[in-house]
């Protein structure tokens, strides 16, 4: 396909065309035939082959290599360029290179001439700052003879800031402080900066809330005009509202979420039909009916994007009038509801399905553990319901894996916190069937509604619509994940873990290991990131030829402007709500507004982390060989997936080579070897809380 496409388009170069006439012109008639000529449009969009201009494709004419994307630092000085719209591959910039670019920055690159083919990415040099990421930075304010700088706490920011004193207000030696207007004219000097807050007045926890919110462009507070706005939507619903409702107020609908969880969004429910099937209800809080389309209230939702969950807090995408009371699906209470009610067969076929808006009073808030604790024994409250729906959960995640599903075991760490949000201890969140019970019913209502509107017989049937799109693995990550595993005795060719099926075998070999964790995670990362796109090629880690986000409107974005082209493309029959343009553009919004929130996170649990770990300073722990470098090992202590470095230096009695090849530092005389997967002891010798550091020394 892709041959036929490329050779089509270097022999028609001037010629715009559409996919459906595209196809015509190959003579591809089957349906799954035009997936997969999709797909292979889109891969060649993002291999830079050809161009889109709206629905019409062109090969492109290069006229010269300039490149706009998003600055990703490494803390080692050097960055990453990822082009917009994930197209392309990533661009390397050598720290000579970065000009006056900071982390995150939209930035110009003029590619370099001669690249290799082969080469795993791209090279070249910013040469222009398109738009600043970071306004405001957190940092601690030192002094050197009479100069006056601050240390930024993000690792990824590459210089000092200097502070003029005219410029310190308040601000005493050792504070942490937030700093504004920072301006960097020229590498050859350090940028420049005003604090205009002094951070140590608070409490730690919020703090720590600021410096992250700081750090990523997160906005905390609400404007006045949101709030004001929030504050005037009534709790009450109207007898007129709820006659336009399917009403499942006298049925049993219940939710399942973590126990320290405060919206609610989804609620399912079960009934046996005459015809011996299920129909299972997905009822999803109807945010669409409260934040209406270009008001500040969804503005503001838009910009923010999603919610973000910080260890122990959290930067909702509502105001919490709407996150967690009238949209929260509280139990006892009438809430407004957007349902997928779907047909299934014991076997997990689904037969039919409807999707309609609804009005519930949820019967029962089960926390994931009390849901357990039913699957387990049996007992408890509604269980029949319980037990049904897990029945047929698992039916449905046997079929899924069947189909194509890859079947990733992402871990999560929890933290439990005091009273002033300091970490007492950590453990792992282990995923159970109750977990797996609620996630395959999502997965069901989102297929269900991208189907319902991505599946059309004419290509003018078409509406524009919101996907979650999930692209085919990077052959040369595959390639080198498939490397990597080798070291730890894993034996997969590429060509084999580009298949779904081969992945989830790795994965069961890898069950219950110690490398799990580890293959599990660079596996994640070997793979294409999901994004949100109006074009869909399918999810690849579904397996799913149509998907969107339908089941979380209070938290994302992306599922209220579905529930909004829902409604208004299945019960007003009316002009798309969003044009294909501006849909497009905010597509690129939240898909990048979802990638600050996951650093974020990130960021929130390695500063518990840390703070955690420097209460068990000179103590030992057991670890795996999480990555090799010439400068030292790092190493993954395996109760609490904190991550450290034993530097070179530190591994006495021989000289230590690097060998690339075998993931190892390799002792010159002695010839013992340290590589990546080996089990070792090891002991905590420094914590640097302000870098985020953790240093171990190998114990024998």
């Amino acid at each position: 396909m892709k041959k036929k496409l490329v050779s089509f388009f270097k022999k028609n170069p001037g010629k715009a065309i559409k996919a459906r006439e595209l196809a015509k012109q190959l003579q591809v008639t089957e349906e799954h035939d035009y997936q997969s000529l999709k797909a292979v449009l889109h891969k060649l969009l993002e291999e830079d082959v050809i161009v889109r201009q709206g629905k019409r494709f062109q090969l492109k004419i290069m006229k010269e290599a300039v490149i706009t994307g998003e600055l990703q630092m490494h803390p080692r000085g050097f960055g990453f360029v990822l082009p917009k719209k994930e197209v392309g591959r990533d661009i390397f910039i050598a720290g000579r290179n970065l000009g006056t670019a900071f982390h995150g920055d939209i930035v110009e690159v003029a590619l370099f001439a001669e690249q290799k083919k082969k080469a795993k990415n791209l090279e070249g040099e910013i040469t222009k700052i398109i738009k600043r990421r970071i306004t405001e930075v957190v940092g601690t304010l030192k002094k050197s003879d009479s100069l006056f700088f601050i240390e930024p706490e993000m690792k990824e920011m590459r210089r000092d800031i200097y502070i003029d004193e005219k410029n310190i207000h308040d601000a005493k030696v050792g504070d942490r402080v937030v700093v504004s207007e920072i301006v960097w004219e020229s590498p050859k000097q350090n940028p420049e900066g005003k604090i205009i807050e002094v951070l140590a007045k608070t409490s730690r926890s919020d703090v720590e809330l600021l410096s992250i919110a700081k750090e990523f462009n997160l906005p905390v507070n609400f404007p006045e005009r949101v709030i004001q706005e929030a504050e005037k939507i009534p709790l009450e619903i109207s007898a007129e509202e709820i006659s336009t409702r399917v009403d499942y107020r006298n049925k049993v609908v219940m939710t399942i979420d973590p126990d320290d969880a405060k919206d609610f969004d989804d609620a399912l429910s079960v009934e046996i039909l005459e015809n011996g099937n299920f129909a299972v209800g997905i009822h999803i809080a109807d945010v669409s009916h409260y934040v209406v389309k270009d008001t500040p209230l969804d503005k503001e939702s838009e910009k923010r994007g999603n919610s973000v969950y910080l260890v122990g807090q959290v930067i909702p995408m509502l105001p919490e009038r709407l996150s967690n009371n009238i949209c929260s699906l509280v139990p006892n209470e009438e809430r407004l509801t957007y349902s997928v009610i779907a047909e299934l067969t014991a076997r997990g076929k689904l037969i039919d399905y409807k999707i309609k808006k609804s009005i519930i009073k949820s019967k029962r808030r089960f926390t994931y553990d009390e849901a357990q604790k039913i699957i387990e024994t049996g007992e408890g409250d509604f269980s029949t319901e319980v037990l049904l729906l897990n029945k047929l959960a698992l039916t449905l995640r046997k079929k899924r894996f069947k189909e194509g599903s890859v079947n990733f075991s992402t871990s999560e760490i929890k933290f439990q916190l005091d009273e002033n949000g300091n970490p007492l201890r950590a453990y792992l969140y282990i995923t159970k069937q109750s977990n797996n019970l609620v996630e395959e019913f999502m997965l069901l209502a989102n297929k269900v509604v991208a189907h319902h509107i991505g599946f059309v017989k004419k290509e003018s049937d078409r509406k524009p619509f919101l996907y979650r799109i999930h692209d085919r693995p990077d052959k040369d990550k595959i390639a080198e994940f498939a490397k990597f595993i080798k070291s730890f005795g894993y034996h997969y060719s590429a060509d084999n873990l580009s298949k779904a099926s081969s992945i989830n075998q790795l994965m069961e070999e890898v069950k219950g290991k110690e490398e799990e964790l580890l293959v599990n995670e660079i596996a994640i990362r070997s793979m294409a990131k999901a994004i949100y796109s109006t074009e869909n090629i399918g999810h690849y880690g579904l397996g799913f030829p149509y998907y969107t986000h339908f089941t979380s409107p209070i938290r994302r974005y992306s599922d209220l402007l579905v529930h909004r082209m829902l409604f208004e493309y299945i019960e007003k029959q009316k002009k798309p709500v969003y044009g294909e343009e501006q849909l497009s553009a905010i597509c690129e919004n939240i898909s990048a507004c979802e990638r600050k929130a996951v650093d974020a996170e990130r960021l929130s649990v390695k500063l518990k982390q840390v703070e955690l770990m420097r209460s068990h300073l000179g103590e030992e722990f057991h670890g795996i060989i999480s990555g090799v470098t010439h400068f030292g090992i790092f190493v993954k202590i395996t109760d609490v997936l904190a991550e450290g470095l034993i530097h070179v230096r530190d591994l006495e009695g021989d000289y230590y080579l690097y060998d690339e090849k075998k993931y190892a530092l390799i002792g010159k005389a002695s010839k013992k070897m340290f590589r990546l997967g080996d089990k070792i002891q090891v002991k905590l010798i420094r914590v640097n809380q302000e870098r985020m550091e953790l240093d171990f020394l190998i114990i024998e």
